[in-house]
């Protein structure tokens, strides 16, 4: 196989959101809610064209084989992969401003001055916190109310968050009553920080995972409809800061398992489909920072280091 065939098939995998080569055990697992989990563990290396395919490793697909569609609502150039997309939250500056306007007294494009009219100057620093332990058996939302463990959960992420000694600009959340809870427990460690309630962060199905698992399968429509809203809150809330924006933001997002790894893989442009294959404890803090030119960077991914062993759960 020539090295140019092998890229192209690795782009075609990262674009599409499959794996091209990797060694899978997928073992089942009780169902817990909407934060399933398959065990897995595998590893990527290439494989000589003569050499025999170990057991469970999945060979490159044969040429001219097509990348799979992605859901609409995921915007991929077509015919790319393996690369950056700078303008991924469609706020590059170059993509702002109208070319063809032209200065009526020069006549020429003042280019740098509006392109810097437009540039991001500050850092986003965005922490997503998934809720605490809840009620399982709770037939309603508001039945699924905070365990006693859930709300010692919540003081010691409160702690935690006000321990780093930054000034957070505001906390959003998640409208379903766990959510709600823990967020009413982490703002008495953050007096005076405004509050904001969105149904965009409620807990869903984001896309269908790829592997897919045996123990939780939502219907079809389920991703139709909460796949659009989870997506319209990645578009509505991780971006680059507003180019009137002077200083750093921290900003804190309280809601759910399955939405915190939808985010963090659409931020990342990782294939969203791979959501699953990444594990959230009850509490646990996720760090994503964005950089005015749009570069973003995860420093932390589910940390619920601060708690003692005994506190620690994933339900």
């Amino acid at each position: 196989m020539s090295l140019r065939r092998a890229l192209a098939l690795a782009a075609c995998g990262l674009a599409g959101g499959s794996v091209l080569f990797s060694a899978v055990a997928v073992g089942k697992q009780p169902a817990r809610g909407g934060d399933a989990e398959p065990r897995s563990g595998g590893s990527a290396s290439a494989v000589p064209p003569a050499a025999a395919a170990p057991p469970g490793l999945l060979l490159l697909p044969p040429a001219g084989a097509s990348c799979p569609a992605a859901p609409g609502w995921i915007e991929r150039p077509a015919g790319t992969g393996g690369y950056w997309d700078s303008n991924w939250d469609r706020r590059e500056p170059l993509a702002l401003i109208n070319l063809k306007k032209k200065n009526e007294e020069t006549g020429e494009e003042e280019l740098a001055s509006r392109l810097n009219h437009c540039k991001a100057k500050a850092t986003r620093h965005i922490f997503l916190i998934r809720h605490s332990q809840y009620n399982l058996h709770g037939l309603s939302d508001k039945d699924r109310t905070l365990t006693p463990l859930g709300r010692e959960q919540a003081e010691l992420t409160g702690q935690r968050l006000a321990s780093l000694g930054l000034k957070f600009d505001q906390i959003i959340y998640s409208s379903m009553t766990r959510a709600t809870e823990t967020t009413e427990i982490i703002s008495k460690h953050l007096p005076g920080v405004k509050k904001i309630s969105t149904d965009l962060l409620r807990e869903g199905a984001p896309i269908e995972p790829d592997p897919p698992v045996s123990h939780w399968k939502p219907e079809a429509v389920q991703y139709y409809e909460d796949g659009a809203r989870i997506e319209a809150a990645f578009r509505n809330f991780i971006h680059r800061a507003d180019a009137k924006q002077e200083e750093d933001s921290y900003e804190i997002f309280v809601c759910h398992a399955n939405v915190i790894r939808y985010i963090v893989c659409r931020a990342l442009q990782f294939p969203p489909e791979g959501w699953l294959r990444m594990s959230l404890n009850n509490g646990s803090i996720t760090h994503l920072v964005i950089r005015p030119n749009g570069r973003v960077a995860l420093r932390m991914l589910g940390d619920t280091g601060f708690m003692p062993p005994e506190k620690i759960t994933r339900t």
